[in-house]
């Protein structure tokens, strides 16, 4: 069970959107969805390849040296 929700109401929901949008309606409203999904987990990844690139040149510096002479 999906937070209280049995098979007869996810069956319930199938029912009322295949009414709505029709059978061949559908498969492309799911095409759409899968689509934007990738879109969005690219776009996750890019700005997580963005963030570590940032960091790693902070990690290669080495240490500043403090002036002892002076």
């Amino acid at each position: 069970m999906l937070g209280g929700i049995g098979a007869q109401e996810i069956l319930l929901i199938l029912l009322i959107i295949l009414l709505l949008f029709g059978a061949r309606k559908i498969p492309e409203i799911a095409r759409g969805l899968g689509k934007s999904m990738s879109e969005f987990k690219k776009g996750l990844r890019e700005v997580d390849e963005e963030i570590k690139k940032e960091e790693e040149p902070e990690k290669r510096e080495p240490p500043e040296k403090k002036n002892l002479a002076g």
